[in-house]
C-alpha cells in the first residue's frame, strides 16, 4: 500500500461515535445525504477537517525529511501514527486554520518595484503581440490572460498605502490609467477593481503622504475622464462589466469623500452627463441604478455650478420622468425605495439654482408633485419636500402662483388641517410633515399677489375658522418644545473652549432643530392671515386669551426670526426684514 493509495482511503461508516483521542486519524469523508441535511458542513467541521489535512502535510513532510526509505507499510506506519510535531509545525497548522495560508509576505519596496517590473514586461509584451498579431487573437490571448494576472497581484499594494508615492514615481499608475482604454474590456475592469480597492478611504486614511501622492497623481491623469470613457463602452448585460460600472462609481465616491474638488471635475469632465443617460435608459430597477442616483445626489448637494450643469443637461426633466413612476406605483423593494427617496433628493437639491425652477415650472413638476400628493403613494412624502424647495424664497413666486392656478390649494389644507400618521410606508415623520406643509403655506402667503393670494386667504375664514384654530393648535404644540429645549440649553455646562458667539449660534441651530423653524413658520402664517382680516385677528385673540397664551410670544419669535434671515441677497433680506417688522406692529 504506497503512499497516494492512503490518501486516498477512506474508512467504512459505522454507527460507532469516534473516539476523542483519535485526532490523528483523517476525519472521513460526510456522506452526500448528510451535505444535503447539513447545508454543506458546519463551520466546526470545515475547521476540523482543515486541522486534520495540515496534520497529514507535516507528518508527510517529516517522513521525506527523514529519508524513510523502508516499504509502504513502514511509511503509512510513521504517516498515520506519528503523533509528535515539532513547535514549527504547529505554528503553520494554526496559522492554515486562521487564514487557510501557511505562510504570506507582506509587500514591500522591493517586493513593489519587482511587481512592477514584471507588470510593465507583461504590458510591453501584450501590446508587442496584440500588434503582430492583430488578426488571430489566440496568438496573444496568453499574454492578456499573464496581464491580467499580474493586475490582480497588484492589489497587494492596496494593503500598504505608504507603497503610493513609489507606484506614482514608478509611473505604474500612469501605466495602470493607460490600461482603462484597453481594446479587452476584462483587463479594464481588472484595472477599475485595483484602483476601487487602492482609493479604499479606509486604506487612504492610514498613510496621509501616500494619500496625497495619489489624489495628486489621479488628478494630473484627470482619472474621472478616462474612467467615464471606459463606461461608455461597458455592456452591463455582461455581470463582469456590470461589476465594472459598480465599482467605478464607487471610485468616484471614494475621491469626492477623500477630496472635495473631485465633485466638480467628476461633473464637468462627464460622468453627471453619463448618470443623467444612465437613468434615462428605460432598462429595469438594479444596484447600479441605486449607485448613480446616490452619486448624482453628491455631485449636486454643495456645488451650485453642478446644479446649472444638470439644468443644461435636461437633468430636471430627467428626474421628473423617473419620479412620475411612483405616481400611482409604490417602489417594489427597499432598494427601490431608497432610489426614490434619492430622486427627491436630487430634485430638492437642483431647485436651489433659480434656473432650475424655471425649468420645474415649464416640465409640469408642479403638476405631478400635486398629482402624487392625492395619490396617498409612499412618494406623497418626497413631493411635499419638493414642493417646499419650489416655492421658497423670491425665486418661488412663480411657482406659489402657479400652484394656486391648479387647485393645489384642495391638496395642501388637508394636510394642514389633519397630518397622516406614520408607518412603515410614510417616510416622514410627525414633524418634518407639518413643517413642510407650514413653509409651503407660508411661502405662498408671501409670494402670492391678487386673486391668488386672495384665495389663499379665503381658506383661513371658512368652516368658522377652522384653520386658524388650527394654526394656534400647532403654534401651542411647537411653543412647548421650544421651551424645553430653552431649559435644557440653560441647564447645560458652559463650554469654556468656545467664545460666546460660536455658543450662541450653536444654540439658536439647536433650537431651529428642536421645534423653533416650524414655530416660526406658523406664526408667520398667523401674522399674515391677522393683518389682512379683523376678524380672523379677533379669533386669535380670544383663543390665545382661553389658553392663557400672550400676543408678545409671538411678536418676540417674530423679531428674532427677522434678525436671523441669513446672509443671501442683501436686498432681498431687508426687503423681508421689514415686511416681518411691519407685520409685528401691525399685530
Amino acid at each position: 500500500m504506497d503512499i497516494g493509495e492512503l490518501l486516498a482511503f477512506k474508512p467504512e461508516q459505522t454507527p460507532k461515535r469516534p473516539h476523542e483521542d483519535d485526532d490523528d486519524f483523517a476525519l472521513p469523508e460526510p456522506a452526500s445525504s448528510d451535505i444535503g441535511k447539513r447545508g454543506g458542513g458546519d463551520e466546526k467541521s470545515k475547521r476540523m477537517r482543515r486541522i486534520a489535512d495540515a496534520k497529514e502535510t507535516a507528518n508527510y513532510r517529516k517522513s521525506h525529511d527523514g529519508n524513510v526509505t523502508g516499504s509502504g507499510s513502514a511509511s503509512a506506519s510513521s504517516f498515520e501514527f506519528d503523533p509528535e510535531l515539532t513547535e514549527e509545525e504547529r505554528l503553520n497548522i494554526l496559522k492554515y486554520v486562521e487564514s487557510e495560508e501557511a505562510e504570506g509576505d507582506v509587500l514591500d519596496e522591493q517586493g513593489l518595484k519587482k511587481l512592477i517590473l514584471v507588470f510593465e514586461k507583461r504590458n510591453l509584451k501584450n501590446q508587442e503581440m496584440r500588434i503582430k498579431f492583430s488578426d488571430n487573437p489566440e496568438k496573444f490571448m496568453e499574454s492578456e490572460l499573464d496581464l491580467h494576472t499580474v493586475i490582480q497581484e497588484l492589489k497587494a499594494v492596496a494593503t500598504v498605502p505608504d507603497l503610493y508615492p513609489l507606484l506614482v514615481e514608478l509611473h505604474g499608475l500612469h501605466s495602470l490609467l493607460e490600461l482603462l482604454a484597453h481594446q479587452n474590456t476584462d483587463i479594464a475592469v481588472a484595472v477599475v477593481d485595483l484602483l476601487q480597492e487602492v482609493t479604499d478611504v479606509d486604506i487612504l486614511g492610514e498613510s496621509s503622504e501616500g494619500a496625497e501622492a495619489l489624489i495628486e497623481a489621479l488628478r494630473k491623469e484627470q482619472i474621472c475622464a478616462l474612467l467615464v470613457q471606459n463606461l461608455e463602452r461597458l455592456n452591463e448585460q455582461v455581470k463582469e462589466e456590470s461589476d465594472g460600472v459598480h465599482n467605478t462609481l464607487a471610485i468616484v465616491e471614494n475621491l469626492t469623500e477623500i477630496d472635495g474638488e473631485f465633485v466638480r471635475e467628476a461633473a464637468t469632465q462627464g460622468l453627471l452627463a453619463w448618470i443623467l443617460k444612465r437613468l434615462k435608459g428605460k432598462s429595469p430597477f438594479d444596484p447600479n441604478k441605486l449607485y448613480c442616483s446616490e452619486i448624482l445626489s453628491i455631485l449636486i448637494q454643495t456645488e451650485n455650478e453642478n446644479r446649472l450643469l444638470l439644468g443644461t443637461l435636461d437633468g430636471v426633466d430627467v428626474l421628473l420622468q423617473q419620479l412620475a413612476v411612483y405616481k400611482r406605483h409604490d417602489p417594489a423593494s427597499n432598494e427601490e425605495q431608497e432610489y426614490m427617496s434619492n430622486l427627491f433628493n436630487c430634485m430638492c437639491s437642483a431647485l436651489m439654482a433659480r434656473e432650475n425652477r424655471d425649468r420645474f415650472l415649464n416640465g409640469e413638476g408642479l403638476q405631478l408633485m400635486n398629482l402624487m400628493l392625492r395619490e396617498k403613494k409612499m412618494s406623497r412624502n418626497g413631493s411635499l419636500k419638493v414642493l417646499d424647495h419650489a416655492m421658497a424664497g423670491q425665486d418661488g413666486r412663480e411657482n406659489c402662483n402657479k400652484f394656486v392656478e391648479i387647485l393645489g390649494l384642495r391638496t395642501i389644507f388637508p394636510l394642514f388641517m389633519k397630518t397622516p400618521k406614520r408607518n412603515k410606508q410614510r417616510l416622514l415623520s410627525v414633524d418634518e410633515h407639518e413643517e413642510h406643509v407650514c413653509s409651503v403655506i407660508a411661502s405662498m402667503l408671501r409670494n402670492c399677489k391678487g386673486t391668488q393670494r386672495q384665495r389663499m386667504l379665503a381658506k383661513f375664514s371658512e368652516n368658522d375658522y377652522e384653520k386658524v384654530d388650527r394654526l394656534l393648535e400647532l403654534h401651542l404644540k411647537y411653543l412647548a418644545k421650544v421651551e424645553a429645549i430653552d431649559r435644557e440649553i440653560d441647564q447645560q455646562p458652559k463650554d469654556i473652549g468656545i467664545d460666546e458667539d460660536e455658543e450662541a449660534e450653536n444654540n439658536y441651530i439647536k433650537r431651529l432643530t428642536g421645534g423653533l423653524f416650524t414655530l416660526q413658520r406658523i406664526d408667520y402664517i398667523l401674522l399674515e392671515v391677522s393683518a389682512t382680516t379683523e376678524a380672523v385677528k379677533q379669533r386669535v385673540l380670544q383663543i390665545l386669551n382661553l389658553r392663557s397664551a400672550s400676543m408678545k410670544t409671538i411678536r418676540s419669535i417674530m423679531r428674532e426670526y427677522a434678525g436671523n434671515l441669513g446672509d443671501g441677497d442683501t436686498d432681498w433680506r431687508e426687503q423681508e426684514q421689514t415686511h416681518i417688522l411691519s407685520l409685528v406692529d401691525r399685530f
